[in-house]
């Protein structure tokens, strides 16, 4: 219990440092009512509310002028994270920031995002997937909301590899389907930030796509991070030897030597990525590949780009 909470504490901290050095590293924001900043100012015109009188400036021009804050706005995100069993790829990052495997980094990522958000007041909420909809809450903007997604996080930290033990079993994929009822159970427009290895048999590459674009026939602004370990999962490096590589899925085992697919394996993995990234510019869902090796900050630009976008 206590190792839980600390362990709480520190994606709670994680989260507010990587922002506050995201914000320090930048200079003037140009995200509108992203910054602190406000935009200019006008003069004071008699009868308004005295609140925004910039005193400070009143004192050295002898005028009155009012800050003009840049626009606030009220985004509804929903975060949806792909907790499956091939998402605990590599099985030694779990629940470790430092050398993360993809569920990891995608907690991580959605927290720092969350953190954002309750900044900026904007309503958010969590979905987590595999089968189905295992997890969803609703979009709020404070803090306590914040808090108890947190906690749902830590809890996806701490889950035991699947086969470790008995009530540690293989969750499959059925990203489709999941994707669908997301799309219908959120009834407002909203931003929906999904993270996802997109892992799904061949023969299911065109319900996938169908399930992408019901999103964005819903009126869904979709930003999609293709989560992927590159060093095993693009480069396939792993040493010239006779392996045995286990599907997290199902629990098959497959012994090759990783020389003998090397090459065709990267050129079936590169042309999948090139056609997910094809059919999601053509349905107009920002797509990025992410490296979970390289650190959760390369998430936080393109959610800015897309979040200025949304309006």
């Amino acid at each position: 219990m206590f190792e839980g909470i600390e362990k709480y504490k520190s994606l709670d901290f994680y989260a507010r440092q990587v922002v506050e050095g995201f914000i320090t590293g930048m200079h003037r924001s140009p995200f509108h009512g992203f910054s602190v900043e406000f935009a200019e100012h006008r003069q004071y015109t008699t009868g308004e509310p005295t609140k925004s009188i910039d005193w400070k400036l009143y004192a050295r021009t002898d005028k009155l002028f009012v800050k003009r804050f840049e626009e606030e706005t009220n985004l509804r995100c929903q975060l949806v994270v792909d907790h499956s069993s091939s998402m605990f790829l590599p099985t030694e990052g779990q629940g470790d920031i430092d050398h993360p495997n993809k569920l990891t980094f995608a907690c991580y990522a959605s927290a720092v995002i969350s953190e954002l958000l309750v900044r900026q007041r904007d309503a958010f909420g969590l979905s987590l997937l595999s089968e189905g909809i295992d997890q969803q809450t609703p979009c709020r903007s404070s803090r306590t909301h914040q808090q108890y997604i947190l906690q749902l996080l830590e809890k996806e930290l701490l889950q035991p590899m699947p086969g470790d033990r008995k009530e540690a079993a293989q969750r499959g994929t059925s990203i489709v389907e999941a994707l669908h009822l997301t799309a219908e159970a959120l009834h407002r427009r909203s931003l929906v930030v999904l993270f996802t290895d997109a892992l799904v048999r061949p023969e299911e590459d065109d319900p996938l796509f169908d399930a992408l674009r019901h999103l964005r026939h819903c009126k869904h602004e979709v930003l999609l991070f293709h989560t992927l370990h590159h060093g095993h999962e693009v480069g396939f490096d792993y040493p010239a030897r006779p392996t045995e590589f286990i599907d997290l899925e199902t629990g098959h085992r497959l012994k090759v030597n990783p020389l003998e697919v090397a090459d065709s394996y990267r050129k079936e993995m590169a042309r999948r990525t090139a056609e997910i990234k094809r059919i999601a510019i053509q349905y107009r869902i920002d797509y990025q590949t992410v490296n979970v090796s390289q650190g959760v900050e390369q998430v936080l630009l393109p959610f800015l780009l897309k979040r200025s976008r949304h309006y």
